[in-house]
């Protein structure tokens, strides 16, 4: 059975254009396999046009990674709708749909991938979307390991599986725009304010705990979902991919420790350890033994 690949999601968060792009030419000099490109959260989010994740895109591929455009989640305006066809038109790098509407555009032009927010939770459906030309799906964030295995049992021979292994969550997302709200602006008006949130905005309880992260119109949790002592059990079941989400400082760091992991140079026990110093809060991984999301179950 061949090692699994390490990918990189797509950036959730809002950064300045100079940011982005020495951030993604840090990425290139990382054991990561593949990187999920493009805006998948807010149109409004203009540091970067297509044209720059494109020329992005091109210098991964150059020092040796697979590059993936990913397609916004909730689609709102007509512009919108021309960027996802300009994406699913371009003849150079397979596309990510992280919605139906991008899944049936992209049918027909090739091998696409289903994002984790399509909600794939059984066998006939991620048939039905093989069909369509599917070549890899992502674990939707809320199924259980148990419910992981069935799927893979069942999954087409020809459909790689991908998890989210690291990361704040993305759980829901809005219309409205949260991180504006806070500071009493209309979302047309929001001055793009998440420039100022690299890692989201955390919604603390009245006990002071964190609850959640704002992200403009995504939801994130508070707690960063880690599946890293889990690798094991994953590439048994046959999982061909696992994911990294970025964050603001030491995905670098994050991606070499998977990496080290996976290539049995230090022990799951060992890397947490290390990785403690290295996320903005506390671990969970709750979905995975299909508790609540929250939680973190000692597997070590």
């Amino acid at each position: 059975m061949e090692m699994m690949k390490l990918s990189l999601g797509p950036l959730l968060y809002y950064w300045p254009r100079n940011d982005v792009f020495d951030f993604y030419k840090a990425m290139a000099a990382t054991p990561v396999d593949i990187v999920y490109l493009g805006e998948t959260v807010c149109s409004r989010r203009h540091e970067l046009r297509l044209s720059d994740w494109l020329s992005i895109a091109a210098r991964l591929r150059d020092a040796g990674k697979e590059v993936v455009l990913s397609t916004q989640v909730l689609i709102e305006s007509g512009s919108d709708v021309t960027v996802l066809h300009k994406m699913a038109a371009n003849n150079e790098f397979m596309v990510e749909a992280n919605d139906m509407g991008a899944a049936h555009c992209l049918s027909g032009k090739g091998p696409f991938v289903v994002g984790p927010h399509l909600n794939i939770y059984n066998v006939p459906t991620l048939t039905w979307m093989a069909s369509l030309g599917t070549k890899r799906w992502v674990m939707p964030l809320e199924m259980s390991r148990e419910d992981l295995a069935l799927m893979q049992q069942g999954r087409p021979s020809d459909v790689q599986t991908e998890v989210f292994a690291y990361g704040r969550m993305p759980l829901a997302f809005s219309a409205r725009c949260f991180t504006a709200r806070h500071r009493n602006l209309p979302k047309d008006d929001c001055q793009f304010s998440c420039l100022a949130h690299p890692n989201g905005l955390m919604m603390r309880t009245r006990e002071s705990e964190g609850f959640l992260v704002l992200n403009g119109t995504q939801t994130q949790s508070a707690k960063v979902y880690n599946l890293l002592p889990e690798l094991g059990a994953m590439h048994t079941m046959g999982v061909d991919v696992v994911r990294i989400s970025p964050q603001a400082q030491h995905t670098a760091e994050i991606v070499q420790t998977f990496h080290d992991v996976l290539t049995q140079q230090t022990s799951p026990h060992e890397a947490m350890q290390t990785m403690a110093q290295q996320m903005p809060d506390q671990a969970c991984n709750g979905y995975w033994f299909g508790k609540p999301g929250l939680e973190q179950l000692e597997t070590l």
